[in-house]
């Protein structure tokens, strides 16, 4: 990997990877790069145990893959999160 980030940006690139419903496209979108950095990245940045754990739960996870995902154009929002109408946010 040839590219060299601030730890500003490594911090996000962790944060976004180890989100669930965050994909791998969004991480090479944004930083530029690819599923391969991102784990080469995280293998270097984090503990071997947290690595390893992380890598289990990731791998083949359809949420992390936008082309295994089966609802692509919407987003998840929690049935918990409230609605925002106004710039205020409303109540239930």
């Amino acid at each position: 990997m040839d590219k060299s980030f601030n730890e500003r940006e490594l911090d996000r690139i962790i944060e976004m990877a180890w989100e669930d419903r965050t994909p791998f496209d969004a991480i090479a979108f944004q930083f530029g790069i690819s599923e391969q950095e991102t784990i080469e990245i995280m293998r270097k940045e984090m503990k071997p145990s947290s690595f390893r754990m992380w890598r289990k739960r990731v791998q083949g996870r359809a949420t992390k893959h936008r082309k295994l995902r089966q609802n692509i154009s919407g987003r998840f929002k929690c049935s918990r999160q409230r609605n925002i109408s106004g710039n205020k946010i409303s109540k239930r």
